[in-house]
């Protein structure tokens, strides 16, 4: 990955712009051999869209489902909550929408392209701020973001990352949303901001403190960021899902005690009741 371009200041709307086409290209190539191969999917197979920050989770959780049902293959696409739901609505056959908000899972119940009645909420988590492990100092509060010592600020995308809309919201309400929009550099994921972090290629981020508990050798926790929506995670159903009793039975088991302890280990919190 090639550094942040220090001769311009992106804003949020974009990555990089040395990084830009080319990402561009490469998530259009994902998204399209998910597709394809999703189209294809064999019987007793159940794709699973989930947002990128339940990755590690999911894995387990996934394996952990196979072996409690054999006959059923779990497939994972992790990626933005948002883009995963324009794959949906672009009729990629998934079968279970997991997202990092309910604002998401809301746009996709308004389409009518989820079952309101499989929605569940299942986890929460939290908006942290961390810079590179070997930075010299680090921000305390949002408002330290707007120091000259901080020059770029990884944020995801707010129109499609919910933790970049998570962040956006909270710096609107601390009024320095203007001041510092102008560092900001755009990412396609919460995992991507980790990375723009991990490799020092800014000097602070917004990501969630699971993502940021991932990578401990590379970066270090600043803050957490006071929001005014808890951060918590809905699954449900496809309705267009051609495995209709697998995906509940896997949402099922996401919210049993197996499912919950697995999200525990990695650091997730329980949903709010």
């Amino acid at each position: 990955m090639h550094c942040a371009s220090r001769r311009s200041r992106p804003s949020v709307t974009s990555p990089p712009a040395s990084r830009a086409p080319r990402q561009r290209l490469r998530g259009l190539a994902v998204a399209l051999a998910f597709l394809a191969a999703s189209g294809s999917a064999a019987a007793g197979e159940l794709i699973v869209s989930a947002a990128g920050s339940l990755g590690n989770a999911f894995a387990e959780i996934g394996s952990a489902f196979e072996a409690a049902h054999p006959d059923t293959k779990v497939r994972f696409n992790f990626a933005a909550s948002g883009g995963l739901l324009q794959q949906i609505v672009q009729g990629a056959p998934v079968d279970v929408f997991a997202s990092a908000d309910a604002e998401t899972m809301d746009q996709a119940e308004r389409r009518h392209l989820v079952g309101r009645a499989s929605r569940a909420d299942f986890a929460a988590n939290t908006l942290v701020v961390v810079v590179p492990r070997d930075a010299a100092a680090a921000p305390k509060s949002l408002a330290d973001l707007a120091a000259p010592s901080v020059r770029r600020i990884a944020i995801g995308v707010p129109a499609s990352v919910p933790a970049g809309r998570y962040a956006k919201d909270a710096l609107e309400k601390a009024r320095l949303w203007s001041v510092l929009e102008a560092k900001t550099i755009g990412a396609q994921s919460v995992r991507q901001a980790l990375d723009y972090v991990a490799r020092g290629e800014v000097d602070a981020g917004f990501v969630y403190a699971t993502d940021a508990a991932l990578m401990p050798d590379k970066v270090r926790l600043a803050f957490t960021v006071p929001i005014a929506t808890p951060v918590r995670y809905p699954i449900a159903a496809v309705a267009a899902s051609a495995h209709a009793a697998e995906a509940m039975e896997f949402i099922a088991f996401v919210r049993s005690p197996a499912g919950q302890a697995t999200l525990r280990r990695h650091g997730f919190a329980p949903p709010a009741p």
